[in-house]
């Protein structure tokens, strides 16, 4: 079964945690700290498959999680990382924060493989925290926990042109003839029931077209099977309305492309705006010895003068088939590449948003001292050495309230700030 939706849970690995251990030797009494760091935990990776075009493989299965590092162990051991988790969805899948619907990622033209959640970093042994006047740690630093997340995965096709209509209107023959596409064909009502994309191979230019299951009145507002594939329309460049100019339907085809239009209209986010050639299908079974039909004639009088250009075609014989497909090919180099849509939310900015943290003074080693869940989460998921990690975990300290309760503390510039393993001058 064609699925273009899941929602999902995804979780990263939780850091192993840091190992307390002293160095023990025949001729060493009092080796010291010797405690290796743990493992990292495995990631959660998003990656392209150009071999599906469904989510149905996430339809049955709803979490998805890596594995946890390992903790660390005595005479500098590391702890072993997790591995990571990969799931594997089709090109054009946009992965969304459930809760407020933002963009992750756009798994489109250059993400092919990308790392949603990172694991979390292993934390570190005992020895490193050895100090002139600590020569013997028995703290180590744990594990970061990992990152639990519920997405919404979204496939929208990703194809230059796309064919609507309603249908039976030839939609599947004529993708078939120009295409490697193999749509069913049938003559009843919802044979395609799900997208169908192909390449269409020229000399220059070759481009991808998509097959939309057909639309009915009342579409974009929930009616029928076409609203389920609206949004795969999104992404296409340009449009080709693919309407049965014969009437074999018992249909007015001038009626059935101004109400195709008005369900792109209602859908909006700019559908209507596309380039639009309008094909004017089954020639084969309208023309006659004297020329054009009068439905024919009908669709150019009514359309060519808003501005769309008619192509006659028979998808049955080939007949104008080429001379459409040169036209749409022409069409297509003067319209912008298709875009990605840009990241909106970012889940390492929501670790521990609920976590506590605390703020106090150590008389006795003349420091402020400032710890919590929620700091030593962070501290995790932060370079402290790259100029860039510093200034991200200097401002977090801030918006979260603590600097402000330092200063309540009475912190003045050139005081010492110690946060687990590391110490900090307070600079204003």
């Amino acid at each position: 079964m064609f699925a273009d939706r899941a929602k999902i849970i995804i979780k990263s690995g939780k850091g192993g945690d840091g190992h307390v251990s002293f160095r023990r030797e025949k001729y060493v009494p009092n080796g010291g700290p010797d405690g290796g760091d743990g493992g990292n935990g495995g990631d959660v990776i998003f990656e392209t498959d150009d071999g599906t075009n469904t989510l149905s493989e996430f339809r049955h299965r709803h979490k998805f999680a890596a594995t946890n590092g390992d903790e660390g162990g005595g005479n500098r051991k590391h702890g072993k990382n997790g591995k990571d988790v990969v799931l594997k969805v089709p090109i054009g899948t946009i992965v969304k924060e459930a809760a407020s619907g933002q963009v992750i990622v756009d798994m489109s033209g250059d993400n092919r493989h990308v790392t949603v959640l990172k694991g979390g970093r292993g934390g570190k042994g005992n020895q490193h925290y050895a100090t002139s006047t600590m020569q013997a740690p028995k703290y180590a630093q744990p594990g970061v926990d990992g990152i639990e997340l519920e997405v919404q995965l979204e496939l929208k096709c990703i194809a230059d042109v796309g064919l609507v209509g309603f249908p039976n209107a030839g939609k599947s023959t004529f993708i078939s003839r120009v295409t490697n596409a193999k749509p069913e064909i049938a003559a009843y009502p919802f044979t395609t029931i799900s997208p169908h994309l192909g390449m269409v191979e020229l000399e220059e230019n070759s481009f991808c077209i998509a097959d939309i299951p057909g639309l009915i009145e009342g579409a974009s507002e929930g009616i029928g099977l076409g609203h389920e594939f609206l949004r795969h329309i999104e992404r296409c460049r340009a449009l080709i309305h693919i309407v049965d100019a014969a009437g074999t339907e018992g249909r007015d085809p001038v009626d059935d492309i101004y109400k195709i239009n008005r369900e792109l209209t209602k859908y909006g986010v700019g559908l209507i705006e596309k380039p639009q050639i309008i094909a004017a299908n089954k020639l084969d079974v309208m023309q006659t010895e004297e020329g054009e039909t009068d439905n024919l004639t009908r669709i150019r009088q009514e359309f060519e003068a808003k501005g769309f250009e008619v192509y006659p075609i028979s998808a049955v014989t080939g007949q104008g088939v080429k001379e459409l497909i040169a036209r749409t090919a022409e069409l297509l180099k003067t319209l912008p590449k298709t875009a990605v849509y840009e990241q909106e939310y970012f889940p390492e900015e929501h670790i521990g948003e609920t976590l506590p943290y605390t703020a106090e003074y150590d008389s006795k080693n003349k420091y402020y001292v400032l710890e919590g869940p929620r700091i030593e989460k962070m501290l995790g998921y932060t370079n402290l050495e790259s100029e860039k990690g510093f200034m991200f975990f200097q401002n977090f300290i801030k918006e979260i309230g603590a600097l402000d309760r330092l200063k309540e503390l009475g912190m003045t510039e050139g005081d010492t700030v110690k946060i687990y393993g590391f110490q900090f001058e307070f600079l204003e």
